[in-house]
């Protein structure tokens, strides 16, 4: 687990990633809206490939316990030790630097691994607020697709 101020970091594991990719909140304290489609994508990505150094995490808020939202790797790093990463809150969650905080965490554990030489995120073009979670990571705009803005964090 990874804790911050406000924050606890759960890594997946193979039930909770299950019980996220169905939506079955039995015995969870989820906040509304949570699993996402995105949150449910990641934990079936996680189920095909388990990853307990470079898996996903659910973001809890250490004040409800409440899972806001998941962040984390899609796999861990290539050769050249790039590794992608993503996350993503609930609506009710987002506004008070969840995702920054969360974010910031994931750097610094990533970072201080040797292997991992570059981290890569792609927002949405249109995601503007996590445009600004990045860039106050220290992520620097390196491109763009038809849909997508390319930042990376390199050592």
């Amino acid at each position: 687990m990874i804790v911050t101020s406000r924050l606890e970091l759960h890594p997946f594991t193979i039930p909770l990633a299950a019980a996220i990719a169905a939506a079955d909140g039995t015995g969870q304290q989820w906040a509304t809206g949570f699993p996402r489609e995105d949150d449910q994508d990641a934990a079936r990505m996680f189920l095909r490939a388990p990853s307990a150094e470079f898996g996903s995490y659910e973001i809890k808020t250490s004040e409800t316990g409440q899972t806001v939202g998941t962040i984390g790797f899609f796999g861990p790093p290539e050769e050249n030790g790039t590794v992608m990463l993503g996350y993503g809150l609930v609506e009710q969650a987002r506004g008070f630097g969840y995702a920054t905080e969360a974010l910031r965490a994931l750097v610094t554990y990533a970072l201080a691994r040797p292997e991992v030489a570059r981290l890569v995120a792609d927002p949405d073009l249109d995601n503007f607020a996590s445009h600004g979670v990045l860039e106050k990571c220290g992520f620097t705009r390196t491109g763009q697709t038809e849909t997508a803005a390319l930042y990376t964090l390199t050592r």
